[in-house]
């Protein structure tokens, strides 16, 4: 993710039907500070969320792989976000089913993780056809029982 980037991020993460399993859309600023922090993660982790683009440059969304916490604990997940409009297409699986290439390649043997809003089926269908299953449910936050999904990656 470069500064050039924020006009897609900002109508991706500020679309409330992208954004609806989260508690709200992120602003102009927020979806800055998004890029910022992506920058920063890069350079403490070597990895985070980066932009998706078709092959001829379209801007579809981001997808990545991101440290977060679950339950208390560090747990590596791949997350993604795809534009409304462009979801149903498996951008998104294609895209983690890379991620998933990059951990076997480059951090395996490891526990990767998705987690999951309980109602966003769509999110689960893509991280079981990633081969993860439900591994446990994270109650760190008190708006939601989030459902993690999960799978060891072996190295490749």
């Amino acid at each position: 993710m470069i500064d050039d980037d924020l006009d897609d991020l900002a109508a991706l993460l500020g679309d409330p039907a992208v954004m609806t399993y989260y508690p709200a859309p992120k602003t102009r600023a927020e979806s800055a500070a998004w890029i910022a922090r992506m920058r920063e993660r890069y350079a403490q982790d070597g990895h985070g969320l980066w932009t998706l683009e078709t092959h001829d440059g379209a801007f579809v969304g981001d997808c990545g792989l991101t440290w977060q916490s679950s339950n208390g604990q560090p747990v590596l997940e791949v997350g993604y976000h795809v534009r409304a409009e462009l979801q149903g297409r498996g951008y998104a699986t294609e895209a983690a089913r890379a991620c998933v290439e990059l951990v076997a390649r480059e951090l395996a043997p490891t526990l990767l993780t998705a987690i999951i809003h309980p109602d966003n089926t769509a999110s689960r269908r893509v991280a079981e056809k990633l081969g993860m299953r439900h591994i446990d449910d994270d109650r760190a936050h008190p708006w939601i029982v989030r459902t993690v999904m999960g799978m060891t990656v072996e190295p490749s």
